[in-house]
């Protein structure tokens, strides 16, 4: 998307091998917030976009331990939580090795 900007922003999609999936709703203020700070660590991400989708909706609840808010994160398959949980674990320092991680095969 904004691949050129790659340099100025110090990104290094070529390091983040996790994968990470996210359910999010459209409009949602905090899934655009989760997706803004994957974007900028490099991530590509398979987002599920589940406006009014009841099945797909309870599916990312079973996923998310009975979690029905989005955004749902799932890194190598482990749910990680929401939006605020995402953007703890990389003030923490934890998201990146958590993204470093090869893919499960």
């Amino acid at each position: 998307m904004f691949d050129f900007l790659n340099p100025l922003l110090n990104r290094h999609p070529e390091q983040m091998t996790a994968n990470v999936e996210i359910y999010t709703w459209q409009t949602c203020p905090y899934c655009i917030r989760a997706k803004l700070l994957l974007w900028w660590k490099g991530v590509d991400f398979t987002e599920y976009k589940i406006d009014g989708d009841a099945d797909a909706r309870a599916k990312m609840a079973e996923r998310a331990n009975g979690r029905r808010s989005v955004p749902q994160i799932f890194i190598n398959h482990q749910h990680v939580g929401g939006c605020d949980d995402v953007h703890e674990l990389n003030s923490e320092g934890k998201l990146d090795p958590l993204l470093m991680q090869p893919a499960p095969s």
